[in-house]
């Protein structure tokens, strides 16, 4: 049983709206508890978030029976706090339990006994979708532009990379990873269908664990004669590989023609996942060690478990290798991400900058009069189309001497676009520091799309606390900001 928020008012808790806040403490909680009050506060608001938040969680089941759950207000709150202070589910559990005014915005009174534990609290975001999200975020947003005026006029866009939750890939390291999982659930589809040959599978997988170990032990060298065995070591690898991927092929052909049961289904669905996993990294392995081709990154796996990660080499000190996914996200004139944009895996900006441009104006109401971007986004045809989607939009070339000449004979107006425009950076480092982006926790691609949205919307609501708390007293340290008026 779920309730969109409680709507009877216990003895031993006050109102959300009235919860007191702590002004003179500068953590970032604060803000973000005042965002959500003001959330709370605004009925119409409320009750399009809860029902957003609702049709996700109970989409296929009833709300009137059953054991009493999070109401949707509450689980919202879990998630937006997770993110906005850039916990993981124990903190965010021993907060919830132990902060008053946390505990005053999720409704819970001194002598309720509500836990919050973590794999409750994980299970209940879970099921949340990342389109609603970026509907919630949108609503949040509009109400800020309208409170803050000017907002809308402006924007600034610029792309980053949220790296995924993955080892440092190698393509015997991923060998390893895929037939650590695939083997143990052949040999149960095998067993249940009274297959001969897998008695032995456990000394294969540790013949494979040595192969692959020989490997990272050659690679480590300095000398160029033991770096010349990597190859040799990588070909007796695939040839042992090899030869358990073609017994694995066979079980599949047998699996085919028989009839299995539902624990039998579900073993063969399993090992047709690894197996394609599996064989693909093979594939492009033999193809570099073995007949020398320079794959591409598009044909590569960078993560058996995280398989929708990407390379991106970026030139950032410090950061040569990225693994993980680019984001794209338009910040207004206030601070807020009025829009972000999760970029497919083989897309690059100047490919998506048009189109996001175009909904980003429609999320602004067409109110967007100047848009500034990097140098990266630039090409002819994506500066004309620029200019019939904002009046003013500024776009440098990439060249270094056609940079120069545009800066030259650029107006004032446009001198001043690209003199703000690094204030986004200041935005990314919020996002990635404060709010979890620099590496997503979450599992698959759906996962980073939910973490994204949430960090997002945490930020937001960041932000309209930092403008609600400076109107009430612009003096308070919940209400110091270095941003620029």
């Amino acid at each position: 049983m779920r309730l969109s928020y409680s709507n009877q008012l216990r003895m031993d808790c006050v109102s959300i709206e009235n919860v007191p806040l702590n002004l003179d403490c500068r953590h970032e909680i604060i803000p973000l508890l005042g965002g959500l009050q003001y959330a709370y506060s605004d009925l119409e608001l409320r009750q399009h978030l809860t029902r957003l938040i609702g049709n996700d969680v109970n989409s296929d089941s009833r709300t009137d029976i059953g054991r009493t759950g999070y109401s949707y207000w509450q689980i919202a709150v879990l998630g937006i706090v997770r993110l906005g202070c850039n916990l993981n589910y124990d903190q965010l559990q021993d907060l919830c339990e132990n902060h008053r005014a946390l505990r005053g915005i999720l409704g819970v009174g001194e002598w309720d006994s509500t836990r919050f534990g973590f794999k409750r609290i994980r299970d209940s975001l879970s099921l949340i979708k990342p389109s609603t999200l970026e509907a919630i975020n949108q609503l949040i947003v509009q109400r800020g532009q309208n409170l803050h005026g000017t907002a809308r006029d402006s924007v600034r866009a610029d792309s980053f990379v949220i790296e995924t939750n993955i080892h440092y890939p190698t393509e015997s390291s991923l060998i390893w990873d895929g037939l650590r999982k695939l083997l143990p659930v052949s040999q149960e589809l095998a067993s249940s269908l009274k297959l001969k040959g897998w008695r032995q599978w456990r000394h294969q997988l540790k013949q494979i664990k040595q192969d692959v170990r020989e490997i990272a032990r050659l690679s480590a060298s300095e000398d160029p004669k033991v770096i010349a065995r990597v190859y040799p070591a990588y070909g007796r690898l695939l040839k042992r590989v090899g030869s358990l991927l073609d017994r694995i092929r066979n079980l599949q052909r047998v699996a085919e023609k028989s009839p299995l049961d539902v624990t039998q289904d579900l073993q063969f669905k399993q090992v047709k996942h690894w197996y394609s996993l599996t064989s693909r990294v093979v594939d492009t392995a033999f193809r570099r060690t073995q007949l020398g081709e320079k794959v591409p990154n598009a044909d590569k796996l960078f993560s058996i478990f995280e398989s929708h990660t990407q390379l991106y080499r970026r030139g950032k000190a410090g950061q040569p290798n990225q693994f993980g996914r680019m984001v794209m996200v338009y910040e207004d004139a206030a601070g807020f991400i009025s829009h972000y944009y999760l970029m497919g895996r083989n897309e690059l900006d100047s490919q998506v900058v048009v189109e996001q441009t175009q909904i980003a104006q429609r999320k602004h109401e067409g109110q967007i009069e100047d848009a500034s971007f990097d140098r990266g986004y630039y090409s002819p045809d994506n500066q004309t189309r620029l200019e019939s989607i904002v009046t003013h939009p500024c776009l440098p070339p990439r060249h270094r001497n056609q940079y120069a000449q545009w800066l030259k004979q650029a107006s004032d107006r446009l001198q001043e676009s690209r003199e703000r425009h690094s204030g986004i950076e200041s935005a990314i480092g919020a996002l990635q520091s404060g709010n979890g982006l620099s590496r997503c926790r979450d599992r698959g691609e759906e996962g980073l799309a939910r973490y994204l949205g949430f960090a997002v919307l945490a930020r937001n609501l960041h932000v309209l606390g930092k403008l609600l708390i400076a109107r009430r007293n612009g003096t308070s340290a919940a209400a110091i900001s270095k941003r620029a008026a």
